[in-house]
C-alpha cells in the first residue's frame, strides 16, 4: 500500500555526454518544474549538471553528506534517509538523479529498493547511460569474451580471474588506486599492463592511460569518473596463480593424451609418494627454509590433486568436493569463530572441535558411548606418533603414571627386560627381542609425553645431529686423504668428539 501517494524515481544522467543523455530522462528532468517535483542530485560533480543549469532547472545535493559522514555506507545511508523522508513529506513527486546507470554501480539505489517497499513508498527506475557502455566502446572489447565488474572500494582476491576482462569503478582517488594495485598484484605480475580510464565518452576531458601495473597509483587524475580495466590473458604465466589452473593441468597429465606415467598411476601406487612428500615437507620446516617449503608444499598437493582427479574420472567426487567438504567442515567446528560459542584460549577451542566431532558422528548413527577411547587414531600412522596419540587418549580417561619418577622406573624395567630376552633368545630378531624392545620404545614415548616434548621432534633432532658430526668425520677423513677402512673407531671417536664442539645444530 502507498502511503499518500509517495513517489520516488531514479533517473540516471549517464556518462556525460549530454547526446548520450536518454530523451525520457530529459523529459523526466523537464518536467520537474512544471510538476513541482523536487529534484535530488547524489553528487553536483558530473559534466550533465550544466545542462540543469543552463535550463535553470533546480535541484538540491548531497554533497554535503559525503563532508559529515566517515564512511561511504553511512553516507548511502543517510541519502535515502533523506528521500524517504522527503517522498512522505512531499505531495509530489521527489526525482532522484544518478550518474551513469541507476543499476550499475549505484548502492544508494539498491537501498531504496530495499527500503521503499517497506515504507509504501513507489519507487520507479528510468535507465541511463551507464559507464561500461563507453567502457566496452573506448576500452574496445566485447564483455561476451568473458567479463566481470569490481568495486574498487571492497575488492576481494578471491574474485579476481586472469581469464576475465575485469572492469574496476569506484576509483575515486590516488589512495584507492593504491589499495587496487596491492589487491591485484596478489593475483598478476607486477608489470601486467592495465589502462586507466577518466571521463569515458566526455568530449574535452576524456583520458585513457595504459601503465603496467606497479604504476597504477602514480596515474594523476582520478576521480568520480575514473575506472581501471585490466584485460584478460591466456598466457599460463599469468594463470599460474590460478586453482582452476592447477586442476586443468592434473587433468591433462592424466588424459589419453598426457603423461604415460601420470595416467598409470593409482591410489595404491601413490601411497608411498604421499607420505615421502609429507616428510619432505616436514624436513623444510626443520630446515626452516621457506623458498624450499613453498616448493615442497606444492609438491604435497600435487599428490592431492591426483588422488582427486582419479576419483573424478570415475565420477565419484572432484577436488572441488573436497574443498566444499573442507569448508564447511571448518566453520562447523570453529563456532567460536563462526557462530556464537566463546574459546578464550586453544583448550577451550579443541573443547569445541572434540564436541563437534561428537555431534557429528551422532548424526551419522555412530553410537558414541560404544566406541573405544582409543579409536580415531590412523592405523597406518608412524609407529612413535601413534604410541604417543594411544597413549594421550588413554591417559585423557585417567590410564595414566602420577608423575615421571614412575614413567622412567618403566623404562628401566622394559630395558631389563630386552636385556634378559637377549640373552635367552639366540636367534637374532627374534619375535620376544621384536616385542621387548617395542615396549622400551613405548615407554620412552611415555617419558617424552610426560616432558611435554614431541618424541617424533626429539628423534628428528637427534638425526640431524647425527648427519652433522659424522658428515665432520667424513670431511676430516677426505682431507686427510683416508677413507673409512683406514682409520680405526679410535681415531672416527676422535673427531667425533671434535665435531661435538664445532658442528653446532641451528
Amino acid at each position: 500500500m502507498i502511503a499518500n501517494n509517495a513517489q520516488i524515481t531514479v533517473v540516471g544522467l549517464g556518462t556525460g555526454d549530454e547526446d548520450q543523455l536518454t530523451l525520457g530522462v530529459w523529459k523526466k528532468l523537464q518536467q520537474a518544474v512544471k510538476s513541482q517535483a523536487s529534484l535530488y542530485l547524489r553528487t553536483m560533480d558530473h559534466p550533465m549538471v550544466h545542462l540543469l543549469d543552463t535550463n535553470q532547472i533546480p535541484y538540491q545535493t548531497f554533497d554535503a553528506n559525503y563532508m559529515a559522514h566517515q564512511s561511504f555506507e553511512q553516507v548511502y545511508a543517510s541519502i535515502a534517509d533523506r528521500l524517504i523522508q522527503a517522498a512522505k513529506e512531499s505531495s509530489a513527486e521527489v526525482i532522484y538523479a544518478v550518474p551513469g546507470h541507476p543499476m550499475v554501480a549505484e548502492f544508494t539505489v539498491q537501498l531504496l529498493k530495499e527500503r521503499c517497499p517497506e515504507e509504501g513508498i513507489a519507487l520507479s527506475i528510468m535507465g541511463g547511460e551507464s559507464f561500461l557502455d563507453q567502457a566496452f566502446i573506448r576500452f574496445g572489447f566485447d564483455p561476451i569474451d568473458g567479463f566481470q565488474l569490481l568495486d574498487a572500494t571492497s575488492l576481494s582476491r578471491y574474485a579476481l580471474n586472469p581469464q576475465l576482462h575485469t572492469v574496476i569503478g569506484q576509483v575515486y582517488d590516488t589512495f584507492t588506486a593504491s589499495d587496487l594495485k596491492i589487491s591485484l598484484m596478489e593475483a598478476y605480475s607486477d608489470d601486467y599492463r592495465v589502462v586507466v580510464g577518466h571521463s569515458l565518452g566526455v568530449a574535452g576531458a576524456e583520458q585513457i592511460i595504459e601503465v603496467p601495473l606497479h604504476e597504477l597509483d602514480h596515474v594523476k587524475g582520478y576521480g568520480n569518473l575514473s575506472l581501471v580495466w585490466v584485460p584478460k590473458s591466456e598466457k599460463d604465466q599469468d594463470l599460474y596463480r590460478t586453482f582452476g589452473r592447477l586442476h586443468e593441468i592434473v587433468q591433462i597429465l592424466r588424459s589419453p593424451e598426457g603423461c604415460p606415467w601420470d595416467r598409470e598411476q593409482t591410489h595404491a601406487s601413490l601411497r608411498k609418494n604421499l607420505i615421502e612428500e609429507a616428510y619432505e615437507v616436514l624436513e623444510t620446516i626443520d630446515e626452516d627454509d621457506p623458498d624450499h617449503m613453498c616448493e615442497e608444499l606444492g609438491d604435497l598437493l600435487l599428490q592431492v590433486m591426483l588422488h582427486a582427479q582419479m576419483e573424478e574420472e570415475i565420477g565419484t567426487f572432484t577436488v572441488y568436493d573436497v574443498i566444499a567438504g573442507l569448508n564447511e567442515k571448518l566453520i562447523r567446528r570453529h563456532p567460536h569463530v563462526f557462530g556464537e560459542n566463546k574459546a578464550e584460549d586453544a583448550d577451550e577451542a579443541l573443547v569445541n572441535w572434540n564436541a563437534m566431532k561428537a555431534e557429528e558422528k551422532r548424526k551419522k548413527g555412530i553410537d558414541v558411548a560404544k566406541q573405544s577411547v582409543l579409536d580415531g587414531v590412523p592405523r597406518d600412522l608412524p609407529g612413535i606418533m601413534k604410541a604417543l596419540k594411544l597413549q594421550k587418549k588413554a591417559a585423557a580417561v585417567g590410564f595414566d603414571w602420577s608423575e615421571v619418577g614412575q614413567v622412567i622406573n618403566k623404562v628401566e624395567e622394559e630395558i631389563a627386560e630386552l636385556r634378559e630376552a637377549i640373552v635367552n633368545e639366540a636367534e637374532e630378531g627374534s619375535q620376544e627381542r621384536i616385542e621387548e624392545l617395542g615396549d622400551v620404545l613405548f615407554s620412552i614415548v611415555n617419558v617424552a609425553r610426560f616432558l611435554q616434548v614431541d618424541p617424533e621432534e626429539a628423534i628428528s633432532q637427534t638425526n640431524r645431529k647425527f648427519v652433522q658430526r659424522f658428515s665432520y668425520i667424513e670431511e676430516q677423513l677426505r682431507l686427510r686423504g683416508l677413507s673409512f677402512e683406514q682409520t680405526g673407531l679410535s681415531e672416527m671417536e676422535m673427531y667425533w668428539q671434535e665435531a661435538k664442539k664445532v658442528a653446532k645444530l641451528p
